[in-house]
């Protein structure tokens, strides 16, 4: 096998199952999507491992929850964010009961919904799907609306600003449905995950304006000490992924120091933000368990008061 592909491969190895947590946790934040091959097998993916016996992308659905039970990640709450995810989603946590649902349109589905095509600040060509053609945004955000009565939704969720990947002809379009979800999650008294890349005052100016629902996150935390004082005077959530772990991350780590420890929840947002040590790999549910442990290490606390913490902080959010 040439260098090439053998780091190809090597980048396609999920992260390894941790050590189980004594006291379970839950991943507050994943994306489990369908396989587009085999379709009807749940969870994405097809089982795979290589050579080696480690676990590769995709992942089976009873591979996943399996990892979860061996991990002691008692249960994750998986985010469907554009229109074809959003049956999905619903159904994955009407049938599984270890997971549950977030429902929204992504700030930067919204863009495209609004017939946005710009090129983004970050230089990429906008990826316009039949469905951007076929829904307005209005038509996207009620068929969250419909969707997110049920109980299994808990969230409504990933919705915000996303400054990075939408450039100004888009950040109307943005806000406009920002608020809608912010309205929708207060109608419906859940929980709102908010998507905030490169755009934390406008973030923080909405929700203060339009008035934050009772429970309110910030999915990847990526806020300053600042941004976790303003959460900590409004009692917004903050909730970490796999960059707290990333050395160069000082001022995530200073932000996460100062926050009261009743505000704080751990994600994977998997399949993306792996933690230190498999940064650069494919994420999975059980991944949360190296981050909620680095947590416990920053805090200078045992892992099992650490989780008793923030699983009390996932129930008094979601419910669950």
């Amino acid at each position: 096998m040439t260098s090439s592909k053998a780091k190809k491969e090597r980048r396609r190895l999920v992260v390894d199952i941790p050590d189980r947590l004594a006291v379970p946790i839950v991943d507050n934040h994943t994306h489990i999507s369908p396989d587009p091959v085999a379709s009807g097998q749940g969870q994405v993916l097809v089982q795979n491992r290589s050579d080696d016996g480690h676990l590769k992308m995709p992942v089976l659905l009873e591979t996943l929850l399996a990892g979860m039970e061996q991990a002691g990640v008692r249960a994750a709450i998986s985010s469907g964010c554009e229109v074809p995810l959003l049956d999905f989603t619903h159904d994955l946590a009407r049938d599984v009961p270890q997971l549950w649902a977030a429902l929204a349109i992504h700030p930067n589905e919204a863009a495209l919904h609004a017939g946005v095509r710009e090129v983004a600040p970050d230089g990429l060509e906008p990826r316009v799907e039949p469905w951007h053609e076929e829904f307005s945004l209005d038509e996207a955000v009620e068929q969250v609306a419909q969707l997110s009565a049920d109980p299994y939704v808990v969230a409504i969720g990933e919705s915000g600003l996303d400054y990075f990947r939408t450039g100004e002809a888009g950040r109307r379009a943005q806000i406009d449905a920002f608020r809608a979800h912010i309205a929708l999650a207060k109608e419906l008294d859940k929980p709102l995950q908010i998507h905030d890349r490169d755009a934390h005052g406008d973030v923080i100016d909405i929700l203060k304006a339009d008035g934050a629902p009772q429970r309110t996150v910030f999915h990847c935390f990526s806020g300053d000490r600042h941004m976790a004082q303003v959460c900590t005077e409004n009692g917004w959530y903050a909730s970490f992924a796999g960059p707290l772990t990333y050395e160069p991350n000082a001022e995530l780590r200073h932000a996460f120091d100062v926050l009261a420890d009743e505000l704080i929840l751990v994600e994977t947002d998997a399949p993306y933000l792996t933690p230190v040590p498999f940064r650069g790999h494919p994420n999975a549910v059980w991944g949360v368990g190296y981050t909620v442990r680095f947590m416990a290490q920053q805090r200078g606390m045992d892992i099992d008061s650490w989780c008793t913490i923030v699983d009390q902080n996932t129930r008094n959010v979601y419910g669950i």
